[in-house]
């Protein structure tokens, strides 16, 4: 009898935790609840539909991030590269093992985790400044004109101008790597502007002369250190460890964020040279890679609409590339409707409704999921206690799950940042240390123009020099019947115009830019 007795329980455990665990092709994101709150069911996203992009929106102190670190350390385990930004330094502590306390045993016997193991996940950490990552660089060709005018705020005007430089760019060969090499093709092009302008249009010197000025405030917030070479591979965000797990790409963002819109243009940067590198793959088994924009309304604020259609247009085009783009926001309004309707699954926090712009913000949150019978979505939301959210993934065939009320999965590793020792360590020991620590600074536009500069002042003095000398050979040679020097070239003249033969016909006319203007490697 207790032999009949203990095999009952033990299958009734199996069936428990097999009820738990992620079916083959899921991440388990955590449990839902019947309405007298019992468990109900284990809640997953389909990694064959991961790349259909998704949402996880809360108010502040919801969970939204340590949502964020579960759905990492989970895509991790499943094989597929991360990249997310560490707004507050707390999601650092992905990389270390994690320690259980009283809340965390709880909630994983509340959604029947069993076993509930803790361990860390392999991360490489990146930092724009070089301080607490890997540096991350991009090159001026690379970040293009539209989104350089957008981070730099200019005017249509400012912008058009910005246009002509590249084009002169592209045309004469000029590499563009850093920030003094566009501040030298703007003076380039601001010396040449009569030439130019009937050409290309209008170039006025004040709109050239605006773009300087908003290119020493960029770099006095840090665009030195953005812009150069080596530029980021966009591999190296897309490695795996030799037992089959995806690297974490953890972006120090808390310096980075003191400067809003060098954020949200660099992320939406690496999000198009995403969509213009990898090739089309369709829909795959489970995502090349999964991009987490967190504090997603920094890159619609203020965007004109030319930028929102191109952003839509990456963010529907960028998932048969086989990447899963998931917007992390307080608030569903942040993202707008074209954007919002691409977003297959969502992970919503709870909301508060004091005022009119909260209680739409609710509404549309609520209209969003497919209805559930058995409670009021709207209400709900409201309702929601930390580490409780409303879920709705993507089914059969895509078609959205109905919205669960669910517990979150605790994480496996760390809550909380590192230290600056054990971060150090794992810099150190990274894929790719040493690969981008160092600047290279090559030949390129300022150095070009730089030569050019010199050559002409050269050849002016030598000029200047054989005219003062020659006076008297020329008065000799009309005298004695010969021509005049002045219809023959130098050869310097001669050396100049060859120079600049060559430049023109480079490999610059050739140049392609991509949907969002940047160089298309």
């Amino acid at each position: 009898m207790i032999c009949a007795v203990a095999q009952i329980i033990r299958r009734e455990n199996e069936r428990m935790r097999s009820m738990s665990m992620p079916a083959e092709g899921s991440i388990f994101l955590g449990a839902s609840r019947k309405p007298d709150n019992s468990y109900q069911q284990p809640e997953e996203l389909a990694l064959k539909y991961a790349n259909r992009h998704g949402l996880v929106t809360g108010a502040t102190g919801t969970g939204k991030t340590v949502s964020l670190q579960v759905m990492a350390e989970a895509f991790s385990a499943a094989g597929v590269p991360v990249f997310c930004a560490d707004i507050k330094g707390d999601l650092s502590g992905i990389a270390a093992i994690g320690e259980k306390n009283d809340f965390s045993v709880k909630r994983a016997e509340e959604i029947h985790l069993d076993p509930y193991e803790m361990h860390a996940t392999p991360v490489i950490f990146w930092d724009i400044f070089g301080e607490q990552g890997h540096p991350i660089r991009a090159t001026i060709s690379e970040m293009g004109p539209l989104l350089l005018a957008r981070l730099m705020n200019l005017t249509d005007a400012q912008e058009g101008v910005l246009n002509i430089a590249f084009r002169v760019a592209d045309e004469e060969g000029l590499l563009l790597l850093d920030m003094k090499d566009l501040q030298s093709l703007l003076t380039h092009v601001a010396e040449r502007a009569p030439e130019l302008s009937i050409q290309y249009g209008n170039i006025n010197k004040a709109s050239v002369g605006a773009i300087q000025r908003s290119l020493l405030v960029l770099e006095q917030q840090g665009g030195t250190f953005f812009f150069g070479e080596p530029a980021l591979s966009i591999s190296d965000l897309m490695r795996t460890t030799t037992d089959g797990r995806g690297l974490v790409s953890v972006l120090a963002a808390d310096k980075l964020m003191m400067n809003p819109r060098l954020y949200s243009t660099f992320l939406l940067w690496l999000m198009s040279e995403l969509f213009e590198q990898l090739p089309e793959v369709g829909d795959p088994e489970k995502p090349r890679l999964v991009f987490f924009f967190d504090e997603a309304h920094l890159l619609f604020d203020e965007a004109p609409k030319a930028l929102l259609d191109r952003i839509q247009q990456v963010v529907r085009l960028i998932r048969s590339k086989g990447v899963g783009v998931y917007f992390v926001t307080q608030n569903p309004l942040d993202v707008p409707e074209v954007v919002l309707a691409q977003l297959g699954n969502r992970v919503q926090h709870a909301l508060r409704a004091y005022t009119p712009r909260e209680t739409a913000a609710v509404k549309t949150a609520a209209d969003t999921f497919r209805p559930n019978p058995d409670f009021d979505t709207f209400k709900a939301i409201t309702l929601l206690s930390t580490g409780e959210t409303l879920v709705s993934t993507l089914q059969a065939k895509g078609i959205p799950s109905m919205v669960q009320r669910t517990l979150m999965r605790p994480p496996a590793s760390r809550i909380g940042p590192l230290t600056a020792d054990e971060r150090a360590k794992l810099i150190a020991t990274s894929p790719v240390s040493g690969q981008y620590d160092r600047a290279i600074d090559r030949e390129s536009a300022f150095e070009i123009l730089q030569k050019r500069a010199q050559e002409k002042v050269a050849t002016v003095e030598q000029q200047q020099a054989e005219q003062d000398s020659g006076s008297w050979t020329d008065y000799l040679s009309s005298t004695l019947g010969g021509g005049k020097r002045g219809s023959r070239q130098t050869v310097a003249e001669t050396a100049v115009k060859s120079v600049v033969r060559t430049v023109s016909n480079s490999l610059g006319r050739a140049i392609v830019r991509g949907i969002l203007g940047g160089f298309k490697r």
